[in-house]
């Protein structure tokens, strides 16, 4: 595989790599799992980031226990610009046998329905009240506890709430004084969000009127790009600030001041994931190509946290997904790449 050293755990012969024909950025990995031939085969879609307004998703098809990605020219469809976040059906049922639900943001929110050899638009969601434009979408979260609820966030300092079954707004709000980056769903009535005035806030939709400031940054309108709810222990999240190297580990009980920071990377941090079936691990990917797995301890040292295995790619490393339905797996994307990482 090319470009790719081995790093301690995250073994390249462990591991497949996709080419796309387009430069990638959004990626997600279904937690529907089809049986194939008695193999077990996930949908993972890859979405295209060309400067301009025809775009592109591919469904690639994941086999775990012959470690290969494969492409189906039916599953690919043309998206309006980039996909800021592409996200599959959080808990998929056994009704869903035949066909999984893909949801992309961007102009719009827009559902999909991935089906065994098709994809059919389901419907485009406007957030706008007044205008049938829409301030671009940065991202969103599906509720995994109501999953009938997706939360948006948008460069225009909003969150919208939407209940995707009715294809209504349930509740829209000022989030924030700037652009409103990421959105995360920790309970099924509380979300927290992260934005470029450099705070992290959590909101609770029984009471809409307040929010709770729990990080900013230390210096004044450093833009927070990301944010990660610990979904095995809700007291923690992960941000990452703009232009650093830093993963900032946050504890809800004690706000203002981080529980840790992660300062291995060598350049600019993208992407942080929790592990899907550990509170303690959390994966980090970045601008100095490498994608770092950290254990976090129970008492941080004064030398701060070594990641217990590191992977490089060779080139700067824009996403990263740790799949609940693959915990042994982790998706990276870097350059017109996808590459599947076994941990």
């Amino acid at each position: 595989m090319e470009n790719s050293t081995q790093g301690s755990n995250l073994r390249s012969e462990n591991s497949v790599t996709y080419e796309s024909p387009y430069p990638i950025f959004a990626m997600a990995v279904s937690s529907f799992a089809a049986a194939h031939h008695g193999l077990r085969r996930r949908s993972v879609a890859v979405g295209s980031f060309l400067e301009e307004y025809k775009n592109r998703v591919e469904i690639l098809s994941f086999e775990e226990d012959t470690v290969t990605l494969k492409t189906n020219p039916g599953l690919a469809f043309d998206h309006p610009y980039p996909p800021t976040k592409l996200m599959f059906h959080p808990n998929p049922t056994a009704s869903m046998k035949s066909a999984d639900l893909l949801v992309s943001s961007g102009d719009y929110l827009r559902l999909w329905e991935v089906r065994e050899a098709s994809i059919e638009p389901v419907s485009t969601l406007n957030n706008s009240k007044t205008s049938e434009y829409c301030a671009p979408l940065t991202s969103f979260d599906w509720n995994e506890v109501e999953p009938r609820r997706i939360g948006t966030s948008s460069i225009d300092t909003t969150c919208t709430i939407w209940d995707i079954e009715k294809g209504v707004v349930e509740t829209q709000l000022i989030a924030h004084d700037k652009e409103v980056y990421d959105i995360a769903w920790g309970e099924a009535g509380v979300f927290s969000s992260v934005s470029a005035d450099g705070s992290v806030r959590i909101f609770d939709l029984r009471d809409k009127e307040h929010s709770t400031i729990i990080y900013e940054s230390p210096q004044p309108d450093t833009p927070l790009l990301r944010l990660a709810w610990n979904k095995q222990d809700l007291r923690y999240m992960a941000t990452i600030l703009m232009d650093s190297n830093k993963v900032v580990i946050l504890d809800i009980r004690s706000p203002a001041m981080p529980v840790a920071e992660l300062e291995r990377h060598n350049a600019s941090v993208n992407a942080i994931a929790w592990a899907p079936q550990s509170s303690r691990h959390i994966s980090s990917a970045g601008d100095d190509g490498q994608a770092l797995i950290w254990e976090l301890p129970t008492v941080a040292g004064p030398n701060g946290i070594d990641p217990m295995s590191m992977y490089s790619a060779g080139a700067e490393i824009n996403q990263l997904q740790w799949s609940a339905a693959q915990p042994d797996w982790i998706a990276i994307a870097f350059s017109n790449k996808l590459q599947m990482l076994k941990v």
